[in-house]
């Protein structure tokens, strides 16, 4: 499987590859402008993008994954070597790895560090249950060892976002207090709503094999890196027209054409992601199934993807998790619970859930990503229709991602999610995951998804998953959308990806 990108005007040309250009020298700042303020720098109790696409240059994980969303090792030495009944990982270290405090990367820092995971990340907490041991055979090799078959955990250890950061094993503070890692940057300086300043590490070790997406060598060519929050959109395009950015993340796909002739190139990822509701499932007038079926029947998902993007070229009216192209692609489930619009039939689920109307309903979004506040407005426009009284709650993103912490402050929150590799990625499935969907159905569908290798059955597997979703509605599928970021002209080297990274990068002399 392959992420399906399109690159537009001077980058139609560049290659995928990390470097396909001749003789990068080393020198240089970029500026690189971000839609906020991260809540943290610990990728490992966020699944926030804004977190991972910085703190990946920071820190690193056992595995990554290549151009092609395959799995591939980066402070593992190799891919795992794993039992032939699936339930024991023996996972060798490089060497001669050092942390950005010059202490030794070795097998003690892991296990504190994958320990540390399952107690503070979704994505560790999802495969907590199943863990049975995980220890240091030696310095450089540790084991892991199941409960049973999970198929999916070298793609859960590859995650850039709640993720498995290895950090020293004498540096697991929760919060975490010093950023330390092993990555081709170091955190030099952090000044809150005005920058996060990265330099290079010298003392990091690339691997030796040639960079293809995020795997292979990582060579940090420039001197340093400075992530801009620039919260309003406005500002973050007349900043990358202006040139003031070298690279400007998340524009309004519909000023595309405002790049054209500006000091910056446009970068389109086509149908990178997908566009969810999530829903508050653990307290609530939405705990209650009946409710969230209400709010699914009311809504018209093409009319919020039309005021979000405008143009269709942009986005794509699509129920399934999955588009076209994946492995993973399915319609089950999707008919006659996508793109409803039906406000009596959600009036009439509401009447069955025992409400009078209108219902009180919040909805909690950002400007900062402006396609989620315009979805949202059209979205409130559909449910007060149907009986529900919306109270639009905007807010910044760094307030948004600490609120829907707690479930007594929301109901519905806007959100969305590159396509990813791997489904059991997806953090709705987690229990402990924001909006806690929680049943045994679903439980029984991702232990069949995630309890065997065999491809054909893990794709009927999650063929099950995805009716549940339909039926359960712990989310709605807005649909599928396209991004736009832009490049300066001398970044060369630049991959375009859903988390844009800055090794392999070199600034034009």
């Amino acid at each position: 499987m392959t992420m399906r990108l399109a690159v537009v005007s001077a980058l139609a040309a560049l290659s995928t590859a990390s470097a396909a250009y001749a003789e990068p020298t080393k020198g240089g700042i970029i500026n690189v402008a971000t839609v906020g303020e991260p809540p943290t720098l610990d990728a490992m109790v966020t699944s926030t993008d804004l977190v991972g696409m910085i703190s990946q240059h920071i820190f690193e994980t056992l595995f990554t994954f290549d151009k092609n969303w395959n799995v591939a090792p980066l402070l593992a030495e190799s891919l795992p070597e794993v039992s032939d009944d699936g339930t024991v990982y023996t996972i060798k270290l490089r060497q001669d790895i050092v942390f950005h405090d010059d202490t030794q990367f070795d097998a003690a820092d892991v296990v504190a560090s994958l320990d540390r995971w399952m107690k503070l990340a979704g994505r560790g907490k999802q495969i907590a249950p199943t863990v049975k041991q995980i220890e240091a055979v030696d310095q450089s090799t540790i084991r892991i060892t199941l409960t049973k078959p999970y198929s999916a955990l070298p793609a859960l250890l590859a995650f850039n976002n709640s993720a498995a950061i290895m950090l020293p094993s004498e540096k697991q503070t929760d919060p975490m207090v010093e950023v330390i890692g092993t990555g081709p940057y170091q955190l030099k300086e952090r000044k809150p709503d005005q920058y996060i300043q990265l330099t290079r590490f010298d003392k990091y070790k690339p691997r030796a094999e040639e960079g293809s997406g995020y795997a292979g060598a990582r060579i940090a060519y420039l001197d340093e890196i400075r992530f801009v929050p620039a919260p309003d959109a406005s500002t973050r395009l007349e900043g990358a027209i202006a040139g003031q950015f070298a690279y400007t993340d998340s524009l309004p796909v519909e000023q595309m054409g405002r790049l054209a002739d500006s000091k910056s190139e446009a970068v389109l990822l086509q149908n990178s992601g997908w566009l969810m509701m999530r829903m508050n499932a653990k307290q609530g007038v939405l705990a209650d199934v009946k409710v969230r079926k209400a709010v699914q029947a009311a809504l018209s998902e093409s009319d919020m993807l039309a005021a979000a993007f405008g143009d269709p070229k942009f986005f794509a009216v699509e129920g399934a998790m999955y588009p076209e192209g994946y492995q993973w692609h399915s319609n089950v489930g999707v008919e006659g619970n996508y793109d409803v619009g039906d406000a009596d039939a959600a009036k009439k689920l509401l009447t069955d859930a025992g409400l009078t109307t209108p219902t009180p309903l919040r909805i909690l979004t950002s400007r900062q990503y402006e396609f989620h506040y315009k979805m949202a407005l059209v979205a409130a426009e559909y449910l007060k229709l149907a009986g529900f009284d919306v109270k639009m709650e905007v807010v910044d993103w760094a307030t948004l991602t600490q609120r829907i912490l707690n479930p007594e402050l929301w109901d519905i929150f806007i959100t969305h999610s590159p396509f990813l590799a791997e489904p059991a990625l997806i953090n709705i499935f987690s229990p402990t995951a924001v909006g806690w969907w929680s049943t045994p159905e679903i439980a029984d569908a991702m232990t069949a998804l995630t309890g065997t290798a065999d491809p054909a059955k893990r794709v009927a597997a999650f063929g099950t998953v995805q009716s549940l979703i339909m039926e359960q509605a712990p989310i709605i599928k807005v649909g599928n959308f396209s991004a736009l970021s832009a490049k300066a002209p001398g970044l060369k080297g630049f991959w375009p990806s859903p988390w844009a990274s800055f090794w392999n990068v070199s600034l034009e002399k």
